[in-house]
């Protein structure tokens, strides 16, 4: 086991799909000799209204704010949020992280505009060109969220793979999107962000973290200088799940540190 583990990707029951509280997922991270932890919950700008993620985000950072003092000494607690869509609706996404001060933000892209998340499409409606044009199209959003770059880490960047390789066994050469995704990462690291390693993925059909040690050795081919590490738990059982798997990977990548972000300033943490 690594020393200093961070789990910088964590929802709580303020996310519309967490279940546990944020004083119970404090205890549980604490008792699974985490360091640190950043509660991300769920903010879907193209359904803040609709969805009233205003009341939930504002839920979520006071709950935060206890659960800092509650466990202050025993555990780094930041106050974060994911950012699902921000690009769709610059304008409330910006005025909402202007709104706290937040110590991390996570831009993630969980669909296609006017479309449901990748989750819910019926992959059997779709040929093969159909699925890869899918891809494309979200590879073409990440690009437009990471040259806006108003996040600290870009989460998750093979998150439709979840879905399309690991629940329904549809095959992809991703190889096939390389100049997109190195695209990406150059623009993510020119703009001095972050790249998350994902570990959710490793406890899923996909049986990967998101993305890939392939790319995430690309990302620093490419420049970067900050690697984020998540487990996306949903669940306190999966709060920690595949940190250090996570941590073995950057290290391999040429990765010496991975990144706490506090203030939204980057904090190098030695992969020890």
């Amino acid at each position: 086991m690594y020393r200093k583990m961070l789990d910088m990707h964590a929802h709580t029951d303020n996310s519309f799909d967490g279940r546990h509280s944020t004083m119970f997922m404090c205890e549980n991270a604490v008792n699974k000799g985490l360091r640190g932890v950043a509660f991300t919950d769920h903010v879907e700008i193209d359904y803040f209204k609709e969805k009233d993620f205003g009341r939930t985000a504002a839920q979520s950072f006071f709950e935060i704010g206890k659960a800092r003092s509650a466990f202050r000494g025993k555990l780094i607690v930041c106050a974060g949020i994911e950012l699902g869509q921000p690009t769709y609706d610059t304008k409330t996404a910006e005025e909402l992280i202007s709104s706290r001060s937040y110590d991390f933000i996570i831009g993630s892209i969980h669909n296609l505009r006017n479309m449901e998340d990748f989750w819910f499409l019926k992959y059997e409606q779709y040929d093969i060109d159909g699925i890869y044009r899918l891809l494309r199209e979200y590879f073409d959003e990440e690009l437009l969220l990471a040259q806006w770059a108003g996040f600290d880490t870009l989460a998750h960047l093979t998150y439709p793979l979840r879905y399309i390789c690991g629940e329904h066994n549809i095959p992809v050469d991703i190889s096939v999107y390389a100049e997109q995704i190195d695209a990406i990462l150059e623009t993510v690291a020119k703009n001095g962000k972050a790249l998350e390693i994902n570990t959710s993925g490793l406890r899923q059909n996909i049986h990967a973290t998101m993305p890939d040690e392939e790319i995430v050795r690309r990302f620093k081919e490419l420049g970067g200088e900050y690697i984020t590490i998540g487990s996306d738990a949903h669940l306190a059982e999966h709060l920690g799940a595949g940190i250090n798997k996570g941590m073995e990977i950057a290290k391999r990548c040429g990765f010496r540190s991975v990144t706490l972000f506090q203030k939204r300033e980057p904090t190098q943490i030695p992969i020890e």
